[in-house]
């Protein structure tokens, strides 16, 4: 059986889209809420639980992932960032 996987890219790997997460920086009510935009990784290796992404906190509380552009505009206006 022939290999059916989709190529994304020409290399095979994944596309460069920005990746955006928003998360509190702890979990106490009063956390301050902020917005971290990752472009240089894929989706997959972000939401492995194994994996620190830099400039996250380990005690964050991730609330949102979104991939786009049109997520960084849309998680600013919502949590007011």
């Amino acid at each position: 059986m022939a290999n059916t996987r989709k190529k994304w890219t020409k290399d095979g790997g994944y596309p460069k889209v920005p990746i955006v997460i928003v998360f509190a920086t702890s979990k106490n009510s009063n956390a301050k809420t902020k917005m971290k935009v990752v472009r240089s990784r894929n989706i997959d290796e972000l939401m492995d639980c194994n994996y620190v992404i830099p400039g996250i906190p380990a005690i964050a509380v991730i609330k949102e992932v979104g991939m786009g552009e049109y997520f960084i505009e849309k998680y600013k206006k919502k949590y007011d960032l």
